[in-house]
């Protein structure tokens, strides 16, 4: 038997595979006091594309987002999440920038940083763990998991090792986006891993789109992992990892133990069951076993953004067809782990070849600096045939033309006009100035979410304290990276 300890994602990766990142303040402080009150060892909070979200969709001060809830939550470690090279966008992002962005994440009270890098730029990754350091965080070096023949144990093996070897990294974080681990691989690729993790705790966080990684939590406990991802039952589920409620009941009946009061996880879920109802979002997933799913490994919510492509197109009679050349374009360009950026830019390069009638025939900018190693070598090489056509796409002469820059942290500054407000400076580099005008204009920070009125919602009004007005709408698709043509 063993001591499990429990990470919440109620508040970033529940509402970032449902809701879309659309998750405001006023949504999650009702909440607070009993998330912070429930024992985890960590709540998750937010990310560069949430920030980004807030902003053009919401028109929301993400700092002030950070600061209300961060107030709210004074017994558990918030923690926030950063890929290596790229703080606010899809593309890469210079290096003075990331420690910046890292620094004031910190500022604004995250304790907890898990970090990441689908292609393992590892070096950044220790750079950045030693920044976070400079405020005593807690660090996750992640291991982005994903299915294909160079994704062998020992790959990862070698990944663990390499980041458990960084003083500054803290635990490894196993994370597995698609949900596709089960027990035969977990029996061999968790040993491997904790066996070169240096005696440092292992997370595991695995998105339940399959519908089986809530046996897979179960699996990995006598193999060595410690740390559970889970969220509030409304927010758990389907593209989200599996529920709190679930995985305490399940590790209880095997004779684990825990931390947690029970008597906490009704109200919350009560709580953003209502809200998300109220605002027309996702709530209380479930998805079916899909064979298709571990051929092309997208995460939930980037099914949603194909959805909407597809639909611009009057083409969701194609959604599998779509889905079948993601498995394809995969493959081709060398297995990219499915998670942010390379979900986006395999999956949009896949509807591309479908809605044209002809493969490649359109190339996004991203999908040109991928195969010139922008985001750092690829796992695999890419297809010869299909690097030539990128390579002579109808963009990609201007943007080899334009590789990344790495500007100093005062060359930002005097670039960005924001002498030494590093707060500022992440807002101007993340957004054109016009969204952040629109959002300084929605006014201050609300801190309760407007319900409906309605006899349905009578009870959370109440719940919530707020005044009857109008619900704010919002649309639910993921986001998606631009395209170029």
């Amino acid at each position: 038997m063993a001591h499990v300890e429990f990470l919440d994602q109620t508040l970033r990766d529940g509402q970032q595979s449902l809701w879309g990142m659309r998750l405001q303040a006023g949504m999650a402080l009702p909440a607070a006091d009993w998330l912070d009150r429930t024992g985890f060892r960590v709540c998750d909070l937010t990310g560069s594309n949430h920030f980004e979200v807030l902003i053009r969709h919401c028109r929301e001060n993400p700092w002030q987002m950070m600061d209300a809830i961060v107030q709210a939550m004074p017994r558990t470690p918030l923690r926030v999440g950063m890929r290596s090279n790229a703080a606010v966008t899809f593309r890469t992002t210079p290096d003075a920038l990331m420690d910046a962005w890292m620094r004031q994440l910190l500022r604004h009270g995250a304790r907890s940083v898990w970090i990441y890098d689908v292609l393992f730029n590892i070096d950044k990754m220790h750079r950045l763990a030693k920044v976070a350091k400079e405020f005593n965080a807690e660090v996750a070096g992640s291991i982005m998991f994903t299915l294909s023949p160079i994704h062998t144990d020992a790959y990862y093996a070698d990944k663990a090792k390499r980041l458990a070897e960084c003083p500054d990294i803290d635990t490894i974080l196993l994370y597995d986006t698609a949900g596709v681990l089960e027990k035969e691989r977990l029996t061999t690729l968790l040993p491997a891993i904790v066996a070169h993790s240096q005696g440092k705790p292992i997370e595991f966080h695995a998105n339940n789109i399959l519908g089986q990684s809530g046996k897979a939590y179960l699996d990995a406990i006598p193999l060595g992992a410690t740390i559970l991802h889970t969220s509030s039952r409304p927010m758990a589920n389907g593209p989200a990892v599996p529920s709190t409620e679930s995985v305490v009941a399940n590790c209880e009946l095997l004779g684990h133990t825990h931390n947690l009061d029970k008597s906490l996880f009704a109200p919350v879920a009560d709580h953003f069951e209502r809200v998300g109802k109220a605002a027309g979002f996702l709530v209380n997933q479930h998805n079916e076993y899909n064979v298709l799913s571990i051929q092309h490994q997208i995460p939930g919510g980037m099914v949603g953004t194909l959805k909407a492509q597809l639909a611009q197109h009057k083409m969701m009679d194609r959604l599998d067809e779509v889905l079948n050349e993601v498995a394809v374009v995969r493959r081709e360009l060398g297995y990219p782990g499915m998670a942010t950026p390379f979900s986006q830019l395999v999956g949009i390069q896949a509807v591309l070849n479908i809605v044209k009638g002809e493969r490649y025939a359109i190339v996004p900018d991203e999908v040109v600096e991928y195969a010139a190693g922008y985001y750092g070598p690829t796992a695999a090489p890419i297809d010869p045939n299909i690097l030539d056509r990128i390579m002579n796409s109808s963009r990609a002469k201007e943007v080899l033309a334009s590789p990344p820059e790495q500007p100093t942290i005062e060359e930002l500054r005097k670039r960005h006009g924001t002498g030494d407000d590093d707060d500022e400076l992440i807002l101007r580099a993340l957004m054109p100035a016009a969204d952040l005008e629109k959002m300084r204009a929605a006014g201050p920070l609300q801190r309760h979410f407007p319900l409906l009125s309605s006899p349905e919602l009578g009870q959370v009004a109440h719940l919530m304290k707020v005044v009857k007005t109008p619900l704010v709408q919002f649309s639910s698709e993921a986001m998606s990276i631009t395209l170029r043509r």
